[in-house]
């Protein structure tokens, strides 16, 4: 999380999260069904890293949120000849795939999820949209 909060800034609001996984101080829960939240009415930077399992709900939100003025961090399984990515990402954010594997398991910091990711900025006006890869750690 460091090299993201150096880039981007700290982010606010987890926007997909629990008690135990939270990356932030302020976090919907499952129970709270954040697609159903007006996340823009937050006001500050949000990161999300959405269930796996469905995304595409959660990449359509962030598109439409933006749209309203919220700044996201979206981090997902770099899936970019999905439905999903061409509908609300591509154009929609601009996208950083991630160089390096993510430790998402805290007692392994080693150990890296086995697919690529990536990175989509929603809102960031001084970003603009597009794709990159970023080197996110050294």
């Amino acid at each position: 999380m460091r090299p993201m909060i150096e880039r981007f800034g700290s982010p606010v609001y987890d926007l997909a999260a629990s008690a135990q996984n939270t990356k932030c101080a302020h976090y919907f829960t499952e129970e709270q069904n954040s697609l159903i939240q007006a996340w823009h009415t937050i006001r500050a930077l949000c990161f999300l890293n959405p269930p796996f399992d469905h995304i595409e709900p959660w990449a359509k939100k962030c598109m439409e949120e933006s749209k309203l003025g919220l700044d996201i961090l979206f981090l997902v399984p770099a899936s970019v000849g999905s439905e999903w990515y061409h509908n609300y990402v591509h154009g929609s954010a601009m996208v950083y795939a991630l160089r390096g594997r993510i430790p998402f398991d805290p007692e392994h910091p080693k150990w890296g999820y086995p697919k690529d990711c990536i990175l989509c900025c929603y809102g960031f006006k001084r970003f603009g949209v597009g794709f990159d890869t970023w080197k996110w750690r050294t």
